[in-house]
């Protein structure tokens, strides 16, 4: 049901600029996290080098299509007094609270996957505020707001191990806190559904606020498949007020891969959602039902991609 960009990918390998000594020719770039600040559009850009190391970098656009890439990676200050090594960060998700954009990403340690999170207030200066997760877990996102003094998000634990293949998941979590570091799992809200589109699932973009529920897009790979694993988008509504409450959830995908660009790649087979920005919301905080939705995905993990929709459409796909 999502409109693609007929000039797609948006952004492709080709676009990132050669930052010394690390990014030079580099393989792919993908999975982007997604805000609008002060009118512009911004990506934080999931960027791998010749080596398989992946940094990220921040895109700018005026319009939402044409992106100017940065000269220079993110730096999250801070970062370098862990003591634990790092090896990898990406996949970044953006939520603004209260006037502050906050970055949550993930974290290939020894020990795992952990969630890492950050801060910034304009988008040239960042801050990383710590390891924000004790598990192995994966897709961290933020509620734009607080539910009785606490922060919420959706995460996808890491308990999963596929052949041949990192450790992966199979539900979705809510989990709360009261300072955005320490958190505690409240309750499974999704599962995966075995031997359909999303037998293995994980949250896409932070969830959006409309008056018949928090909009929730989320991936799901179908993996009974002899060839390959097949990455999908769906949408699910969760109570305004409790979102631990599922309303209701698409039987069928919104984002499959169809083109050339998502089928042939990196990782074949793969619409992984990762960002999304609505135009249009009322006094109250509420997206409009006919506001246009631009959702940003990486495309076989090698490019960027641009797919339209309007939030009316996601929440008539998730009442399917």
């Amino acid at each position: 049901m999502l409109l693609r960009y007929h000039n797609n990918p948006i952004i492709t390998r080709k676009d990132i600029p050669e930052i010394k000594p690390h990014l030079v020719d580099v393989s792919s770039v993908f999975n982007p996290g997604a805000i609008k600040h002060n009118g512009k559009y911004i990506l934080l850009l999931r960027v791998q080098n010749r080596g398989r190391e992946t940094f990220i970098v921040k895109a700018e656009s005026e319009d939402g299509i044409n992106f100017k890439v940065d000269n220079k990676i993110v730096h999250f200050s801070g970062i370098e007094k862990l003591k634990e090594k790092v090896y990898h960060i990406y996949d970044t998700r953006i939520t603004k609270i209260d006037n502050v954009y906050y970055i949550m990403f993930a974290m290939d340690m020894d020990d795992g996957c952990k969630l890492g999170l950050a801060v910034t207030d304009d988008f040239e200066d960042y801050k990383f505020l710590g390891i924000v997760s004790r598990d192995d877990s994966r897709n961290g996102v933020l509620f734009p707001e607080k539910f009785n003094g606490k922060f919420l998000r959706f995460e996808r634990p890491n308990k999963v191990s596929l052949k041949g293949g990192p450790k992966t998941g199979n539900s979705i979590f809510l989990s709360e806190s009261t300072d955005l570091i320490k958190w505690k799992y409240v309750k499974e809200v999704m599962a995966g559904r075995f031997h359909y589109w999303d037998e293995l699932i994980g949250s896409g973009p932070p969830p959006v606020k409309t008056r018949e529920g928090w909009l929730h897009i989320y991936h799901g790979v179908a993996t009974h498949f002899a060839a390959s694993n097949i990455y999908q988008a769906g949408v699910a509504l969760h109570d305004l007020n409790d979102p631990g409450i599922l309303i209701h959830r698409s039987r069928y995908n919104i984002l499959e891969p169809r083109e050339l660009y998502e089928l042939v790649g990196q990782v074949p087979n793969v619409c992984f959602p990762s960002g999304i920005i609505v135009e249009e919301y009322d006094n109250e905080g509420f997206a409009l039902k006919s506001s246009k939705v631009l959702i940003y995905y990486g495309a076989a993990d090698t490019s960027v991609c641009l797919a339209y929709t309007t939030i009316g459409e996601l929440i008539d796909a998730a009442k399917q």
